[in-house]
């Protein structure tokens, strides 16, 4: 797919995520956009799965462990066929099944239920090691917020996965600073060398960053993947403004916010 086509992909998604939160009148929209260029690149190129057989054994997984982002995941799983896309528009209603945040035992293509922050990564990692024990050449991918590493569980994800030489682990982290009102982390990618692993530093927006930071790495070590995101990507109104945190657009506001979509 070239590039136009792409970001034309990208826009609609885009879209399909503020009218679903529009309907539903909640969700976290800034912190999809915020991944969801990582995310596009993970499905479309990088990690195994068919939407036909979301349980495959040999698939890849992947764990959104912000899942208050959910809506992200939705967008790129609709897109690719995991769902329709015309069941977003029942997102956080209580006759659908794609709550504020994802669950893996009613949405295809969701590896683990998230949302209480610190708790995917130590999953994803278990993920990795059960893999690793069982011989599968299967990777698992997993993002965390940078507000998210104020979490311990993080960092004893961290240790178990440098001890246990989990080479088929990525953890990308979504560094929109989105956190840094409350506690500055400063250089993550030097406390996760610290924790043994390799590291990789990028612009989350950039979609050949993106891909060569992903492409399997071999070896034994696990890699940590820095993103530099922009919390609201794509829409101006939402880029750096902690207003549209956990907003949904009023129908006076949708139009406009469509319009400006990158």
């Amino acid at each position: 797919m070239n590039q136009p086509e792409t970001e034309a992909q990208i826009r609609g998604i885009r879209e399909n995520i503020i009218r679903a939160a529009s309907v539903a009148g909640e969700g976290h929209i800034a912190s999809a956009f915020s991944i969801l260029d990582i995310l596009y690149v993970l499905y479309h190129g990088i990690l195994s799965n068919d939407p036909a057989q979301p349980q495959d054994p040999q698939r890849d997984r992947f764990v959104l462990s912000k899942g208050h982002a959910s809506l992200g995941i939705y967008g790129i799983l609709a897109e690719r066929g995991f769902f329709p896309k015309e069941e977003l528009n029942t997102f956080a209603s209580s006759s659908g099944r794609l709550g504020g945040h994802p669950d893996s035992r009613k949405v295809p293509g969701v590896e683990a239920s998230t949302g209480s922050l610190g708790h995917g990564m130590p999953m994803a990692a278990g993920m990795a090691l059960g893999l690793k024990i069982k011989g599968s050449g299967s990777r698992v991918v997993c993002i965390v917020g940078d507000g998210e590493c104020n979490e311990g569980s993080v960092w004893e994800a961290a240790l178990l996965a440098a001890h246990h030489k989990l080479g088929n682990f990525t953890c990308i982290v979504d560094y929109n600073h989105s956190g840094d009102r409350a506690l500055m982390l400063g250089d993550i990618s030097a406390k996760f060398q610290s924790f043994g692993w390799e590291t990789k530093e990028i612009y989350g927006h950039n979609h050949a960053e993106i891909h060569a930071a992903l492409e399997p790495h071999g070896g034994d070590v696990p890699r940590a993947v820095i993103a530099h995101t922009v919390k609201g990507h794509g829409c101006k109104e939402m880029e750096h403004n902690p207003a549209w945190h956990h907003k949904a657009p009023k129908a006076d506001e949708l139009e406009a916010l469509l319009a400006q979509l990158t």
